[in-house]
């Protein structure tokens, strides 16, 4: 069981998106919390920079593919969240290969750092909602989808198949390691600092660089997600690691309700923007899902934290966030 003195935190890819929204949650709470990370996708950027201002918070930029570099890292810590990984549509297309086996090296390095530890409590591994995507198209999936459901593939000649993939074998690589781990999936995590790749942001931007009675397109505006607000996102991953009752578990991480077409998404947008715009309809994108939602019995049963913000109330955060930082050039990082 864990102490008031065991607050060392890694923290892989915590430039990212999800890992800097964590890193500060943690750095609140009085954790401290190392940042590694190659920056291929994260920014040294002035909000990386704030978290730094913390008297105990450092990041350090590695290559987590080089062993000797990871083992480097030390011995000292107490829990080790790893969030690094190679994901994105774009990389999924491009280099398929690379995501498969550099996503397996990446963790088979931080596992090796893990047994290293003098006093580790927690591996957090993040996995991903793409693991149900095989039974959703060939079987009878449950939505909301409980983590029991057996697990179908989709073709492995699909290239968006290997990011899956990798995450299912890491969460193997996980379960059969011998360490303390608890796995999580995150389902459709938004907000603040997650880049364009992601409905959300991607028709705020749409919106806000075109004018009143001007249309736009929008794709799948037929499937159904259920999205949850980065802020109560981290709160659960912070509870999730300091819980007992989720050692050895594999849990969903999200919102369960409400499940909401995209097209009703973008009209939340527009009412939360006070935009004048019409939806173009295209067709659906290639690989997506047509429904996801996360059930998420399991994971409250093991949490005392729930939601706290609505769709309303975090998009219109979103969306502040963003006029603030002119929608400009931010890399991709989520999973949708």
């Amino acid at each position: 069981m864990s102490t008031s003195t065991d607050r060392n935190v890694l923290i892989t890819g915590g430039a990212g998106f999800i890992g800097l929204h964590l890193a500060n949650r943690l750095a609140a709470s009085g954790y401290s919390v190392c940042i590694a990370d190659n920056f291929s996708r994260g920014m040294h950027d002035k909000h990386l920079q704030r978290f730094l201002d913390h008297s105990e918070s450092s990041c350090t930029a590695i290559d987590l593919l080089d062993e000797t570099k990871v083992l480097d890292l030390g011995d000292h810590f107490h829990f080790i969240f790893h969030l690094a990984a190679i994901v994105g549509v774009m990389n999924v297309s491009s280099q398929p290969y690379s995501v498969l086996t550099q996503n397996v090296e990446l963790l088979r390095n931080v596992v090796r750092l893990s047994a290293q530890q003098k006093n580790l409590h927690r591996l957090l591994f993040a996995s991903t909602s793409e693991v149900y995507a095989g039974t959703l198209k060939h079987f009878d999936l449950p939505i909301p989808t409980p983590e029991q459901v057996p697990i179908g593939l989709t073709s492995l000649s699909e290239p968006r198949t290997t990011y899956m993939l990798s995450k299912l074998f890491g969460e193997a690589m996980c379960l059969q390691s011998g360490l303390p781990v608890t796995i999580f999936r995150p389902h459709n995590i938004y907000g603040p600092r997650m880049g364009m790749a992601h409905v959300i942001p991607e028709q705020l931007n749409k919106i806000y660089r075109t004018k009143s009675g001007q249309q736009i397109s929008v794709a799948s505006v037929d499937h159904t997600r259920a999205f949850c607000y980065v802020t109560d996102a981290v709160t659960m991953l912070e509870e999730m690691m300091k819980a007992e009752a989720c050692a050895g578990k594999t849990l969903n991480l999200g919102c369960e309700h409400p499940e909401i077409s995209i097209q009703d998404l973008v009209g939340i947008c527009l009412e939360v923007t006070e935009a004048d715009r019409r939806i173009v309809p295209l067709p659906p994108t290639t690989g997506s899902p047509v429904r996801r939602a996360p059930d998420m019995t399991l994971t409250h049963s093991c949490l005392r934290a729930r939601p706290k913000v609505g769709l309303h109330e975090g998009i219109r955060h979103t969306w502040d966030w963003y006029l603030a930082h002119d929608f400009g050039g931010l890399e991709e990082h989520t999973d949708t």
